[in-house]
């Protein structure tokens, strides 16, 4: 990518393409799912708009090109997200959770196992899911603890040439596919070493198995009703004695906790961009808002000095988020070695700005933002679990941002000069 930020004519093709598809076909998915009681029905509500997606090739131009898909890299993932999540996260957060769940495949899948996994998510039709079982119940943050602590908890015993896989899982997009009975394709972090006295290296106790929809033992317990993104599923469920091939391990037995930072490295710009495509439909809103409305004055507020400075950060903000996500694509994409503090860089600051500029812009509306029918209560609602999902802010500060800074050859200008 050029330093000046100039999209090339193939990727300002994309972003308006995505706009136009957006547009037409997720805008309406909030009123459909609106008044639906069960988390379970506003999710199965979205299927038709995510068979749209898929028969418009969207989930191919997701998935990389090298693997047979259309993607030419993370800068163009996060044209696509922004521009998806200014008119519906629930779909878009559908889409991408599958990506990440595909995303162990396509890091260390064999090309067997890459081919057999990726062949209905490049056919173009029906509404394939993939989910990445990374989280359980009691907390992840700590998933690689070595023994006394628990780390992650699902194991995954040798049975003769079979894996037998025991254990719970919850906060898990789209888990449970659309009939409950498990996603097309679940990849799930296990302890592979479940011997609490031979664990204690967590480098090698932890693989990635990849798992197809159980014939049997997949138990979906909880469809949790969440705040925001009220028709994505995020559900909890356990694993009672599934089996899988022996060869289903995911690159080397043991080299899961590599797998996992790897996969979330690569999403966390991406929810930065979440981040902006909330922010942005929030600001369009409200300035229309603003040249629109006079409160019952003699002029648009607009003319109103605190809302044209509120109105002017919340641009600059966005501005800020889009380009730091921009620029951490770009260092995924060139494999740079700022990449990661750049990624959970662009995570952080494009989460937690996003609560806070559609918060101050709500307050340029007033008392009516907090009405459902204007859209900024259900973008906060949104937005608000971007700080906490992916890796929450929290965590991901102390893990990799802090981890960098103490390392003995830190130097806080690589993120600058690489």
């Amino acid at each position: 990518m050029a330093i000046d930020f100039t999209l090339t004519s193939q990727q300002r093709e994309l972003q308006l393409s995505a706009r136009d598809f957006a547009g037409k076909a997720l805008a309406d998915v909030g009123k459909t799912i609106r008044h639906l009681p069960t988390a379970e029905e506003r999710f199965l509500a979205t299927r038709p708009a995510y068979e749209d997606v898929v028969a418009q090739g969207w989930l191919r131009k997701v998935i990389p090109a090298p693997a047979g898909g259309e993607g030419n890299g993370m800068v163009d993932l996060a044209l696509i997200a922004e521009e998806f999540y200014a008119v519906d996260a629930n779909v878009s957060l559908t889409l991408f959770a599958s990506l990440l769940g595909l995303l162990p495949v396509l890091n260390a899948g064999s090309p067997d196992q890459v081919q057999q996994t990726l062949r209905p998510f490049l056919s173009g039709t029906g509404a394939p899911l993939a989910a990445f079982c990374h989280s359980e119940p009691g907390g992840i943050a700590n998933f690689d603890e070595p023994v006394p602590a628990e780390g992650t908890r699902t194991t995954a015993v040798l049975d003769g040439d079979q894996w037998v896989i025991n254990g719970a899982k919850q906060w898990i997009s789209s888990a449970t596919g659309w009939d409950s009975k498990g996603a097309d394709i679940l990849t799930v972090v296990c302890r592979t070493d479940p011997n609490p006295q031979t664990r204690a290296a967590a480098d090698h106790s932890l693989s990635v198995l990849l798992v197809p929809t159980p014939d049997h033992g997949f138990v979906s317990d909880e469809n949790f009703e969440t705040m925001g993104h009220r028709g994505h599923l995020t559900p909890r469920f356990h694993f009672e004695n599934v089996r899988v091939p022996r060869e289903n391990v995911l690159g080397e037995v043991g080299g899961g906790k590599a797998l996992v930072e790897a996969s979330f490295a690569g999403t966390a710009a991406l929810v930065g961009i979440f981040g902006v495509g909330l922010m942005r439909s929030a600001f369009d809103f409200t300035l229309a808002f603003a040249k629109r409305e006079r409160r019952a004055g003699r002029v648009p507020i607009i003319e109103h000095q605190a809302v044209g400075y509120a109105l002017a950060d919340a641009k600059i903000a966005i501005e800020t988020a889009r380009y730091l996500s921009w620029k951490a694509c770009n260092a995924l994409d060139h494999e740079l070695p700022s990449a990661l503090e750049l990624a959970v860089q662009a995570k952080i600051y494009g989460s937690e700005t996003a609560v806070k500029v559609i918060t101050d812009l709500m307050r340029v509306v007033g008392i009516d933002s907090y009405n459902h029918n204007l859209p900024l209560a259900g973008l906060l609602q949104d937005a608000i679990v971007l700080p906490l999902f992916d890796g929450g802010n929290m965590g991901v500060r102390r893990r990799q941002l802090h981890s960098l800074l103490a390392s003995p050859d830190y130097d806080s200008l690589d993120t600058v000069t690489t």
